[in-house]
């Protein structure tokens, strides 16, 4: 059985992400230009809502519906899957973009339709151009599209909530809009990092209440870390996966 998942996972993940890929790179050689609820939008939610159905996930959303949608956000979350990836993008409404890490944008194909749907790219490994690609992203926030980062900057190999980085706060006060901290549960059951198959079941996803940045600036980075940090864990509720060491979350 295991084997015929992995088999059927590896063969949705390829043949999705080509079409989706595809259609975002077409569109840009032709001309198509980014329009909220256009192609760019649509590929991605493609994506992400026929990979999750496709491999048995079934989707529960709390929250979401009283969040305003006539502005945009950064939307925090913790990371214990790729599937989190997946289940976001079939959610969420609305123009919205991941922060990813520069290598994905070298994957062939895949990269690309990165590029033409206008993710934001980050070196991890250069502070310095990290933090000028946030305020660059800033600016594009602050023109209607929303970007989602992952609060702990990769995924976790345990299935518990690990320290925060900055970058997602210095993110949001670079473009002074609302943080909407976010937390999945039941990703990492499904597909924690290192399986090859995803296993079917329920993901929720938690909305909370927008977190505002407007006049905060760059010094208010760990105080706001620390709000959103509270905010995710209260949406945990009592799941073991945010019992770490108190410790070890503030470094």
């Amino acid at each position: 059985m295991n084997l015929f998942r992995a088999l059927w996972y590896w063969l949705t993940l390829f043949v999705v992400t080509v079409y989706c890929s595809a259609a975002c790179v077409l569109g840009s050689l032709v001309g198509v230009r980014y329009r909220k609820g256009g192609l760019y939008d649509n590929a991605a939610r493609w994506w992400g809502s026929w990979l999750s159905s496709l491999n048995g996930l079934t989707l529960r959303v709390e929250g979401l519906d009283a969040i305003p949608s006539d502005r945009p956000y950064v939307f925090i979350v913790n990371h214990f899957s790729f599937s989190d990836i997946w289940v976001l993008l079939a959610v969420l409404p609305d123009s919205v973009r991941f922060v990813a890490k520069k290598e994905l944008f070298s994957v062939p194909l895949f990269g690309h339709a990165l590029r033409a749907a206008r993710h934001i790219r980050i070196d991890r490994k250069n502070l310095q151009a990290a933090f000028g690609a946030y305020e660059k992203a800033g600016a594009s926030i602050r023109s209607g599209i929303s970007a989602i980062v992952f609060a702990e900057g990769t995924r976790s190999l345990d299935g518990r909530l690990h320290p925060f980085k900055k970058g997602p706060l210095v993110l949001a006060i670079a473009a002074q809009v609302p943080v909407i901290p976010v937390w999945i549960d039941g990703a990492f059951a499904a597909l924690p990092k290192g399986q090859w198959y995803v296993k079917p079941g329920v993901v929720t996803l938690k909305f909370g209440a927008p977190v505002p940045t407007a006049g905060l600036d760059y010094e208010a980075r760990e105080a706001l870390m620390e709000q959103v940090r509270g905010a995710i864990v209260a949406l945990a509720g009592d799941s073991p996966a945010v019992r770490v060491d108190s410790a070890a979350a503030h470094h």
